[in-house]
């Protein structure tokens, strides 16, 4: 009861700390780790510890999809390249700096346990990176990068992380069975997240139930991700292939689905990451509890920890950019601006707090974790630098560098895209207006209505400036007045829902429909 207590308690707090941070702009993840790090000396929070086993099946798999989902097989092909930089090499050279500078300066340590360590701090997190980047007006190339090297870097570092950890508990060294590990365990992953996909999308054709179909997809990652880590394969990367693939299954007809979903995961991805640092949070009480004074003694190897993990990443995108080639106006980074922007962008998140929070407290025999509260410690200040401060700093570092706007390519884009979906529309209108033998004054109608879709679609109105202005401006206040005037018909069918002998069912039927319209406004 307790612990469902402190989880309430913690849900609660993510939604005030999220509010907070938008005030102050600041990410919401480290006033949520401050906030409950302050909130667990209270007299009457209790004294909790989650099962280390429990922590990465519970935290990783909806977040990993709920990011992965808005991703698509395209991307990885086209940035494949940066994908093997980033998401395998790069994490294997962080981890190996920080735990060879971990050990030289703390030997009795051990080095499973520091490669323990350099796995916990290598992987930056896709959420964090879209919380930041959100922000400002980052080109969209630099933006898909960060993203795709967020969601497979975890699948590298994971498996570091528990080779490590079962190196230390028993006592043994790490050995070089770690790369046929990772990619025997990646092939099998892709395998079962492929056959997950199958299964949610086959039993997507037989369920009616919009509601049953939405819950599909949040039983999804956690039944693949147990499944895959019981027969020793990735357990990241079949989340992320099971999201990519019900992607590409996705049907025309879902719409009312995709926007139920759409929000569902918006409210996961926010309450999972606000519990996970909550947790942090209060475990640092009991870091700070058993180490007292001695605490002081962690912080060179915290400054070094932070700036291996700070300058091992600048390093790397320099290198990259130096052996770019011919390809440097496609690839990433393309100049030394963008070298220094995708460098301040490794920040830290869900990935190195979960597995700070899965260490074990003992070893096999009974001994207490080799340098335990000094590697959560760690976790925790790599945690704040990384996040707090982009988080500060990226729009200041924005607006002096003046980064090339890629908006226009990134308008022209959409507008193919609603272009192409207007003469798929107009051909339909016309093949199946004859079909349903409709009037030719109804056929022209609905072929004014088609007409426009592009311009609805993407949201833009030519190459004239001017003339895009007036037009958005009209458009705006069209927008303004349908708002009013569904507003006013939501206002009223919610006091009929009120009235005494009203059907509460009929009414709800009504209002989903007014709260459709009004989320698409069909101009």
């Amino acid at each position: 009861m307790e612990f469902l207590i402190l989880l309430v308690g913690l849900l609660f707090g993510t939604v005030l700390v999220a509010g907070l941070g938008e005030r102050i702009r600041l990410p919401y993840p480290v006033l949520m780790l401050v906030f409950s790090a302050l909130v667990a000396y209270l007299p009457f929070i209790p004294e909790i510890h989650i099962n280390a086993e429990m922590i990465l099946p519970l935290f990783l798999p909806p977040l990993l999809y709920a990011v992965a989902q808005r991703s698509s097989w395209a991307v990885f092909r086209l940035r494949w390249r940066s994908l093997v930089l980033l998401a395998v090499l790069l994490i294997a050279v962080t981890v190996a700096i920080v735990a060879g500078a971990t050990w030289l300066l703390i030997p009795s340590m051990g080095l499973p346990a520091a490669i323990a360590l350099g796995a916990i701090v290598a992987p930056p997190d896709p959420v964090a990176v879209e919380a930041v980047a959100a922000k400002v007006s980052m080109p969209r190339r630099l933006t898909t990068v960060l993203q795709t090297e967020g969601l497979f870097n975890d699948a590298t570092a994971i498996v570091i992380f528990q080779t490590a950890v079962a190196a230390a508990a028993s006592g043994q060294d790490v050995g070089w069975d770690v790369i046929p590990r990772f990619l025997l365990g990646a092939a099998g992953a892709v395998l079962l997240g492929l056959a997950m996909a199958w299964v949610v999308g086959t039993l997507n054709r037989f369920v009616p139930d919009l509601v049953a179909r939405s819950a599909a997809t949040l039983v999804a990652p956690f039944a693949v991700y147990i499944l895959a880590e019981e027969i020793h394969c990735s357990g990241v990367v079949a989340v992320v292939v099971t999201a990519l693939e019900l992607g590409r299954r996705a049907r025309p007809q879902d719409s009312a689905e995709r926007l139920t979903r759409n929000s569902f995961w918006d409210v996961v991805e926010m309450l999972t990451t606000g519990v996970a640092f909550g947790l942090l949070g209060i475990e640092m009480r009991y870091v700070f509890e058993d180490e007292g004074a001695g605490i002081i003694a962690f912080i060179p190897g915290i400054l070094v920890v932070c700036a291996a993990v700070l300058l091992v990443r600048f390093g790397w995108m320099m290198l990259m950019y130096k052996v770019g080639g011919t390809e440097k106006r496609n690839s990433v980074p393309g100049s030394l601006k963008e070298v220094l922007v995708v460098s301040w962008c490794g920040m830290r998140g869900l990935a190195t707090l979960a597995l700070a929070l899965a260490l074990p407290l003992e070893m096999d025999n009974g001994d207490p974790f080799p340098g335990r509260n000094f590697i959560i410690t760690c976790a925790c200040a790599v945690l704040l630098v990384t996040l707090v401060g982009p988080g500060l700093t990226l729009p200041t570092l924005m607006r002096h560098l003046k980064l090339p706007d890629d908006r226009a390519k990134a308008e022209r884009a959409e507008r193919a895209v609603a272009v192409r979906a207007e003469e798929v529309a107009m051909e339909t209108v016309r093949q199946s207006a004859a079909a349903q033998k409709l009037s030719p004054e109804r056929r022209e109608k609905l072929a004014r209505r088609m007409s426009s879709l592009h311009q609805i679609l993407e949201h833009d109105f030519g190459d004239d400036p001017e003339k895009a202005r007036i037009v958005k401006k009209t458009l705006a206040a069209m927008d303004q007045v349908q708002r009013e005037a569904l507003g006013a018909a939501r206002r009223e069918v919610l006091a009929m829902r009120r009235e005494p002998g009203a059907d509460p069912e009929a009414v709800d039927r009504v209002l989903r429909r007014l709260d459709l319209r009004t989320v698409t406004l069909d101009r």
